[in-house]
């Protein structure tokens, strides 16, 4: 069984070209374009391996799906490494609200793959 990664990004391009990276890189993969449906899909299907997650997104952002994520112990022990265009200077910020990791877009897809190896 390969390593699982739900993706937690609103932009569909975006969204699908990690889904085929990952794909090409031997991972299964399911996709989510906000916090709300990424907590759906944490609380009806087995945990991911890692949760890939967009910090800037419509209807529940990624600020708040760490937030509520928090408050669930079995979804706080999913790695999360979020993947953002904010930048870096909201590292500290990701990282004290339970993000395991961050990296800023547009990463290159080796320092992705190499990220997620730490988790799945």
């Amino acid at each position: 069984m390969s390593p699982h990664i739900l993706i937690v990004e609103d932009d569909s391009a975006t969204r699908d070209a990690l889904a085929l990276l990952l794909a090409a890189s031997g991972y299964a993969t399911d996709t989510a374009a906000d916090g709300h449906q990424a907590l759906t899909y944490l609380r009806s299907h087995p945990a991911p391996g890692v949760v890939l997650l967009d910090l800037l997104m419509p209807v529940e952002d990624g600020w708040q799906f760490l937030a509520e994520r928090h408050k669930d112990a079995a979804l706080a022990a999913i790695p999360v490494l979020v993947l953002s265009a904010a930048g870096l200077a909201l590292r500290p910020a990701a990282l004290a609200l339970g993000a395991d990791d961050f990296l800023a877009k547009p990463a290159s897809p080796e320092d992705l793959l190499a990220a997620i190896a730490n988790y799945c």
